[in-house]
């Protein structure tokens, strides 16, 4: 029987067992944030799932509220009168709301050893060495607030599509997010050099981009935007040669990924073949400086996306001060409680390019680096960042291997990550990306032995998993931890497509992951937060600063809600 390991308040249970089965017995569902706008009378904008048949007769009922067409769903403006019609005449399978969307806003490069991979390696002896790879001719789709012209992408955008309800006419880059975040996937250091050493390059100076805008001039949008932008995507893959997609945005997670929409585009685009880079969200702690667990945003909380939180490296080559950056969001995901991020990724204090003439530039001016027009240089922090390090390490996998799935892709970055213990899965996933360990291990070559060597303190931890809900329960008892010799590697990333769901694979017979405390494995030092072998969370556990361990991404008093009013410090 499946155990839950930790104690929520009251109210939150009810909450989470009211929507863990949303398909009702032919009922119309209803996300958990749209029974809420609606119990608050209010008009909402909706996305209708249904099949093809019903979808035609909503739409000629709301015709003048329609606002998009999706894949298998319609947003649409809606009344909550009309939400209860729908609701009775049962033509729709689940209404959610089409929520605001936000962006999650030097030495990387070394840290990440992407620098490495450019340059290749000799191997022993002249065995096993490798070629140098830079992403070159890897399609990147940045779904974002666009990309406005810059010295260091030398006119490697090949197209662009708009999809922002609000600006159809508008191009370029108008908020200046989506650029930062285009430089830290493939920009190059050639422009850089002449006005400042901040800027050493993005993951994969090779790549080239696709534009799709789908963030408005202040860095908000509509889900449904997200979602359009996301399908264009899929459909224009192959003529584009787009390989990788970067979401670097995300917003409150309001019901299960089964049935959200943005996870249902997300899963869309994998099954077609595409790696999908999310941030896990900037929700990491209170306005107060209060840890919070479970908030992960979505599309964050999607088992088919790789989901990067955020690592601060202290601006060090050495990785043993790096930390998990506070604001970064921690698991588990809410309504299905799964393990999430996958990895984390330097994301603090990021030097890419700025867009001229933004909304960010004109109202954070300190954050300018270096450089004038298109060739000037910004700092900003957040898991937006490092979800673009990562898409630009997924180019260079891709690279190296142009053949690798997505879930090799992911068992790669998994494997070849330094865990950290002191943050546990629950924080940091898997561990702190190293492509250079993920590419051994993709091109499984047999000195990968070397690069997967199951120490917790530095080197690549060998851990990878997939999980929709089960893992920390077999973490516990032990079911779901699944110990591989070198040998089973290949094994490992060859089966990854149909591998098991909530299994922590660990590379390794001896893999100290394996032998330590459960309870720290998942929730790393704050296991030693609470007296109780299962962690406890909410008003009966405080942090060693006397800060209470809150769940979710908003606080009310002293217990502990789901919500979005905290806005917890970039």
């Amino acid at each position: 029987m499946r155990r839950r390991m930790f104690v929520i308040v009251g109210l939150l249970v009810g909450l989470v067992l009211s929507s863990a089965h949303p398909q009702g017995q032919g009922r119309v569902t209803l996300s958990q944030d749209l029974q809420a706008a609606l119990a608050r009378g209010q008009s909402v904008r909706v996305i209708v799932q249904a099949e093809e048949n019903a979808l035609q007769s909503v739409r000629l009922r709301h015709s003048r509220g329609l606002r998009r067409q999706l894949a298998g769903a319609l947003s649409l403006d809606l009344s909550p009168q009309d939400v209860k019609n729908l609701q009775s005449d049962g033509s729709s399978a689940h209404l959610s709301s089409d929520l605001p969307v936000i962006a999650d806003v030097a030495v990387t490069n070394k840290v990440t050893k992407a620098e490495t991979v450019w340059g290749g390696t000799s191997g022993l002896l002249g065995l096993f060495s490798t070629p140098g790879y830079n992403g070159s001719g890897i399609g990147v789709a940045v779904v974002d607030s666009g990309i406005n012209d810059h010295n260091a992408l030398s006119g490697r955008v090949v197209a662009r599509a708009n999809f922002v309800t609000t600006e159809p006419g508008v191009t370029g880059d108008p908020f200046g997010h989506g650029t930062h975040i285009a430089g830290l996937i493939g920009g190059s250091t050639t422009a850089a050099s002449r006005v400042t050493q901040e800027f050493l390059g993005g993951s994969a100076p090779g790549v080239y981009f696709v534009d799709v805008r789908v963030l408005s001039s202040n860095g908000t949008g509509y889900t449904s935007d997200v979602i359009a932008g996301i399908d264009w995507t899929v459909a224009n893959a192959k003529k584009y040669g787009v390989r990788v997609i970067n979401l670097s945005l995300g917003h409150p997670v309001g019901e299960p990924s089964a049935t959200d929409p943005l996870c249902r585009a997300v899963q869309r685009a994998v099954l077609a073949g595409l790696t999908v880079v999310v941030s896990a969200g900037n929700f990491g702690q209170t306005s107060t400086g209060a840890p919070i667990l479970g908030g992960i945003t979505s599309p964050g909380n999607s088992p088919y996306a790789i989901t990067v939180g955020s690592v601060d490296t202290r601006g060090t080559v050495d990785t043993g001060d790096d930390r998990v950056a506070p604001y970064s969001s921690r698991g588990p995901t809410r309504f299905d409680f799964a393990v999430k991020p996958d990895v984390v990724a330097p994301g603090t204090a990021l030097v890419s390019l700025e867009s001229q003439n933004s909304w960010l530039t004109s109202h954070y001016p300190a954050w300018h680096v270096a450089g004038t027009g298109k060739n000037a240089y910004y700092k900003l922090s957040g898991t937006s960042m490092s979800a673009a390090v990562v898409s630009g390490g997924v180019a260079l996998l891709l690279d190296a291997r142009p053949n690798l799935t997505p879930a090799q892709i992911k068992v790669a970055l998994q494997t070849g990550a330094r865990f950290m213990p002191d943050a546990g899965l629950i924080s940091a996933g898997a561990g702190s990306v190293d492509f250079q360990a993920s590419q051994r291990v993709g091109s499984n070559l047999l000195g990968s032995l070397l690069t997967t060597v199951t120490s917790v303190l530095g080197l690549s931890g060998g851990a990878s998993y997939r999980d929709r809900g089960t893992l920390i329960d077999r973490v516990y008892d032990r079911s779901g931890i699944r110990l591989l010799n070198i040998l089973d590697l290949g094994g490992l990333l060859g089966g990854a497509d149909d591998a098991d769901w909530g299994v922590l694979n660990l590379v390794g017979l001896s893999n100290p992951i394996g032998s330590a405390k459960p309870n720290y494995v998942v929730w790393g030092d704050m296991a030693g937060w609470s007296n109780s072998y299962y962690v406890v969370w909410g008003t009966s556990m405080q942090s060693p600063d006397g800060e209470y361990v809150v769940w979710g991404t908003g606080d009310y008093g002293e217990y502990v809600v789901w919500g979005t009013s905290v806005n917890p410090d970039k």
